[in-house]
């Protein structure tokens, strides 16, 4: 989508950022790995499909995604904004017919990230955006049977059980957003921040250009 190629998001522990070129190596490299394909249900593409998908997911009205930086290693001008990189995050608009309605998809790609609560503050962020900026009203996620940590995490949001596909081994949840679910997930909206995206890219290049580096070696 349009909407966010120029939106940060900044929580706690995790930085969403729009999903750009520069991201597809690390994200092929992830995606070449088989645990992944069968979590997300994904087959391999090559590099050159990839740099199409990413485009696609951009351009596309029915697609919101951002990639996942660690936001302690984002802090760090000295680290590449590739090498922050842990997962991404998806909102798909499902049906042309009921634009309120998508599907939420979140991948910690890093094993080294996972069962750090990274999930659960991306899902809660990206509810939120998807609320306040996209007009979500019902949300849902397929997820693999095998896959229980994620079943329960969806389901600590309160997603509840539409169906079980046993041919393709997986659940779909379901979430409508009541007033209830507005009260409890966007009462306290603080937890996180919306900024220009390219404005702070820009920033942590200008602290890492040769000047500043020829400056702070003095």
């Amino acid at each position: 989508m349009r909407i966010n190629e120029d939106t940060l998001l900044e929580g706690k522990n995790v930085v969403l950022v729009p999903y750009n070129a520069h991201h597809v190596p690390r994200y092929h490299q992830w995606m070449g790995c088989p645990e992944l394909q069968q979590l997300t249900a994904s087959e391999p593409l090559t590099l050159e499909q990839e740099y199409d998908m990413q485009k696609s997911w951009r351009e596309d009205d029915d697609k919101c995604t951002f990639i996942i930086l660690d936001k302690q290693r984002w802090a760090d001008p000295a680290v590449l904004e590739e090498q922050c990189m842990v997962g991404d995050v998806n909102i798909f608009l499902t049906d042309p017919s009921d634009p309120s309605l998508a599907e939420l998809e979140i991948m910690i790609a890093e094993p080294s990230y996972r069962g750090r609560g990274l999930g659960k503050e991306v899902t809660r962020m990206m509810i939120c955006y998807g609320v306040t900026k996209l007009g979500i009203r019902k949300f849902e996620a397929k997820i693999g049977l095998d896959n229980k940590v994620s079943i329960a995490m969806f389901k600590r949001f309160h997603f509840h059980e539409l169906s079980v596909s046993e041919v393709f081994r997986e659940v779909t949840l379901g979430m409508t957003v009541d007033q209830a679910v507005r009260t409890r997930l966007l009462g306290d909206m603080a937890f996180m921040q919306e900024k220009a995206y390219r404005k702070d890219r820009d920033s942590r290049q200008e602290v890492t250009s040769p000047h500043t580096t020829s400056q702070a070696a003095l």
